[in-house]
């Protein structure tokens, strides 16, 4: 008897009413979402179309300018004719014997510059006594002109393969060497500090700290010396070469195939695209921890 009383003397409750959303809140919902879908896919594709803009008009502007007589068609033929030229020379082999040629001396003259320069950079950002003793020589020769030193090349190592990558090599190293100086040196001193403090070993401050805070530094050069390689080995190729992009620009110019003279510089072109692409990839690639910025 006295749980029942006890029962009926405790305060009910009230269970507060349920309110229904809203039909319009949920009904737009749904829009929404789809306009914020909507957006989004037009911003990916304007970011994608957008590069190609500049590209087409320009493209364009080379068909349309021949063919009413802005500048005269044999001495710059419309797009359409280059690209018909182009094709033929892959059809027939031709211009990917050019090209393998010009990647080879290219390619190998790349590879020797970064495996001289990285290291060297590493060495003159670290240690004083190495960038005093290196300093005077380097700021010599990194004011000379590639192309100046060609001449040079020739006499001492011959017309024929030796100079060319040799050629690929000076003009390569110095981007990469440069950069990679100012990528070491502007390390943040407060992650090198934290490093040793937690009681990391020189090789593993390089390996974790500095070489991944030097990696964009160091891609900058990559690609300045990618470029720089293409520049100063054509310019050999055209001297002395019997294979090359080269070789396939003078010869057509010497033979009056304006087409096909385009058609190499149109593969130049397509190389030096294709070279920084790649770079861009593996810089991507190499420093994934870096925050990128979405403006």
């Amino acid at each position: 008897m006295s749980s029942a009383v006890e029962l009926l003397a405790k305060p009910v409750r009230a269970i507060a009413p349920v309110t229904p959303r809203p039909a319009a809140e949920t009904v737009e919902r749904g829009p929404s979402v789809a306009r914020r879908i909507g957006a989004l896919i037009a911003r990916t594709a304007w970011r994608i179309a957008k590069p190609l803009v500049a590209i087409g008009a320009f493209l364009l502007l080379w068909q349309f300018a021949p063919q009413v007589g802005l500048v005269d068609q044999v001495f710059l033929p419309p797009f359409t004719t280059v690209a018909q030229a182009f094709i033929d020379l892959v059809q027939s082999g031709e211009m990917w014997t050019h090209v393998s040629a010009s990647l080879n001396r290219s390619l190998s003259g790349f590879a020797l510059a970064l495996v001289i320069a990285v290291p060297l950079g590493i060495a003159i950002a670290w240690y004083k006594p190495v960038a005093d003793l290196l300093n005077p020589i380097l700021e010599l020769f990194r004011n000379t002109a590639a192309l100046a030193l060609l001449p040079v090349f020739v006499l001492i190592l011959g017309i024929g393969e030796t100079s060319k990558v040799a050629l690929v090599v000076y003009a390569s190293v110095f981007p990469i060497l440069l950069n990679t100086i100012t990528g070491v040196r502007t390390v943040d001193p407060l992650l090198i500090k934290s490093a040793v403090s937690l009681g990391l070993t020189p090789i593993r401050l390089f390996q974790k700290v500095i070489l991944p805070a030097a990696i964009p530094s160091i891609f900058t050069g990559l690609r300045m010396a990618a470029a720089s390689s293409i520049l100063v080995l054509l310019a050999a190729e055209m001297v002395g070469a019997r294979a090359g992009l080269g070789y396939l620009i003078t010869a057509a110019q010497q033979n009056f195939q304006i087409p096909n003279m385009y058609a190499g510089i149109l593969a130049i072109s397509l190389l030096g695209l294709s070279f920084n692409g790649l770079l861009v990839t593996l810089e991507r690639r190499f420093s994934r921890w870096r925050v990128e910025s979405n403006h």
